[in-house]
């Protein structure tokens, strides 16, 4: 069976390619505290349809590339930004 996971998106600024953070909590064998952990995977998004903030289910594939072994499987919750919203975090327009 292969692997599922869900993340964020947090680059989609390659082609057909995004990136995904996924995070984990594991438990310090020492103290016993619980941490956070976040992983990042670089999916095959072949429509190019995800953004950044999406969340995201993925699944583990073949090797598509050196470093790309995960491909999208659907998008769970998308991002709306409005189009002020876009043109600041892109530092294009600034507020008067």
């Amino acid at each position: 069976m292969k692997k599922r996971l869900v993340g964020k998106v947090v680059s989609n600024k390659m082609d057909k390619t995004i990136v995904v953070a996924v995070e984990n909590t594991v438990r310090d064998r020492r103290f016993g505290k619980t941490l956070l952990r976040t992983s990042k995977y670089k999916v095959h998004d072949e429509n190019n349809e995800c953004h950044e903030g999406d969340i995201v289910r993925i699944e583990e594939t073949r090797p598509i590339s050196k470093e790309k072994s995960w491909k999208l499987v659907e998008i769970l919750k998308r991002n709306i930004l409005t189009s002020e919203e876009e043109e600041v975090s892109k530092g294009e327009g600034v507020p008067e």
